[in-house]
């Protein structure tokens, strides 16, 4: 039986960036992904500064990428066109990435750090009846040892379930579907999002729709909306992207599609996210701002952050990862998820981006939110709005529950 230190299911951002920091530090790493060499992943392919800090720390080259100096945001008539803060934590730009160029930047970094990466290849994990512990995973050639297993599978599978890390269903998730387009505004430095967006009926959808300039001669455009709107079961995401196109058309100078539109899950949360033996990191762990449907940045840091602690002491590593991310996570994405409550009733959502954009100190933190830069160190007013949101919601959390919207 072959066996490593750790076993990576899954080669995106999340999986690559554990298999990068720890084979940079001597340990013998496997990345088991079932696409093949080069696959694209569908994505808004946006990169928050906080993005970009962490593949500077992985020193991954952005050459290739499209420099975003901020973001503009509209709400009906409202528009707030804001740089990204110099918070000193962060850089003060973000980039527009297409999956398919950062995903294989990554992942031949990990390779060149000395990673074992077999594309096209599924992982399931070895569990031991006996003590629950997972002792590695099972492959087409056959079982593989390790002493910590990651989940970075993205949207919850057959993987989670075997783990017992699938998504809460008690908590809302989001849907998306993005397409590319060509526009002479594709080297804008803005990403643009549009926070009042209506399906073809005409009904206020929670959710965004966004223009996110590649640089290359090409927008990635797209919609997504949260699980909490009513008659969320029969929205046709494919309309919604026709509807907002319609929106944007004549200020983007958008031609048609290049591509078939294609959709995909938003997970926004997870039961467990560790065990004996295991983390869930990224995306599988249900690490996705609810209120933009981000998770690259997350799933970066949770996956340095895997490896670190088992580089520090394996045998503490999974306890310690989900001490230290709920720290840092936690209170601002279950803030989120309450948010998420809240604007499933159109007149409260209405209501509440007038003022997220009113002002302009409103607008610099709903920037800061919607750019990820928010978390349990973050000083200053986002992070004390976000701190006292976090106990008013709390309070207000069962009654939420009760009133939401139906689907």
């Amino acid at each position: 039986m072959e066996r490593f230190d750790i076993a990576v299911i899954g080669g995106g951002p999340a999986g690559a960036a554990v298999a990068i920091r720890a084979a940079r530090a001597g340990a013998r790493v496997v990345v088991v992904e079932k696409g093949p060499h080069g696959r694209d992943k569908i994505c808004g392919d946006g990169l928050t500064p906080r993005a970009v800090a962490a593949l500077n720390e992985l020193e991954i080259p952005l050459d290739d990428a499209h420099r975003i100096a901020g973001l503009r945001m509209i709400a009906g008539k409202q528009v707030r066109e804001l740089p990204w803060p110099d918070t000193g934590r962060f850089p003060n730009h973000g980039a527009v990435w297409p999956r398919r160029r950062l995903d294989a930047a990554l992942i031949g970094t990990a390779v060149d750090a000395g990673a074992d990466v077999r594309f096209e290849t599924t992982g399931d994990p070895i569990i031991d009846d006996r003590t629950g512990r997972v002792t590695g995973i099972r492959t087409a050639a056959g079982p593989i040892e390790a002493d910590l297993v990651v989940a970075a599978t993205g949207a919850p599978g057959a993987v989670a379930r075997a783990l017992g890390a699938e998504r809460d269903p008690n908590e809302p998730f989001g849907l998306a579907i993005r397409a590319y387009v060509e526009s002479p505004r594709h080297a804008d430095e803005h990403l643009e999002a549009c926070l009042t967006i209506r399906d073809g009926r005409g009904t206020w959808v929670p959710g965004y729709g966004w223009m996110f300039p590649c640089g290359d001669g090409t927008v990635n455009i797209g919609v997504g909306a949260l699980s909490t709107m009513k008659g969320f079961k029969s929205l046709n995401l494919n309309h919604l992207l026709d509807s907002y196109r319609g929106l944007v058309a004549d200020s983007w100078d958008i031609g048609p599609n290049l591509d078939r539109p294609r959709a995909w899950r938003l997970p926004m949360s997870a039961v467990q996210r560790h065990g004996p033996g295991w983390v869930a990191i990224g995306d599988a762990a249900g690490l996705v701002n609810p209120m933009n449907g981000e998770g690259i940045d997350y799933g970066l840091e949770s996956g340095m952050l895997a490896a670190d602690l088992f580089l520090a002491d394996p045998a503490t590593a999974p306890r310690r990862y989900d001490e230290q991310i709920g720290e840092r996570f936690d209170g601002f994405l279950r803030t989120g998820r309450r948010f998420a409550f809240l604007i499933g009733h159109p007149g409260l959502m209405r209501t509440g981006l007038r003022f997220a954009v009113g002002t302009h100190r409103i607008a610099d933190i709903t920037l800061q939110v919607m750019g990820n830069l928010v978390d349990s160190q973050t000083p200053g007013a986002a992070g004390m709005t976000m701190r006292v949101a976090d106990r008013t919601l709390a309070a207000a959390d069962p009654l939420l529950r009760k009133t939401r919207a139906k689907a």
